[in-house]
């Protein structure tokens, strides 16, 4: 998504309507570390928009957590992804 459009909104309902995609993969932007709110992409908005395309396939998201905390990176992007 952030590689192929600086809306990743746009770009996730366009590509639902050209072909059925299996699963969606992701990572935070810079980096592919942890998604979280401070990242150039909203993944909140991401994953709203997924769901609302009727998406009902897997989410998958890198994570190579920057935060001293790693059990709190990934509740933190797990929250993210719960919509």
């Amino acid at each position: 998504i952030d590689r192929l459009a600086a809306n990743g909104i746009d770009l996730t309902k366009r590509s639902i309507e050209v072909a059925p995609i299996a699963h969606y993969h992701m990572g935070g932007v810079p980096g592919r570390n942890e998604i979280n709110t401070s990242q150039e992409l909203y993944y909140p908005a991401i994953m709203k928009a997924i769901v609302e395309t009727g998406f009902k396939g897997y989410v998958a998201q890198e994570f190579i957590p920057t935060y001293k905390d790693k059990i709190a990176a990934l509740k933190e992007g797990v929250q993210i992804c719960d919509v």
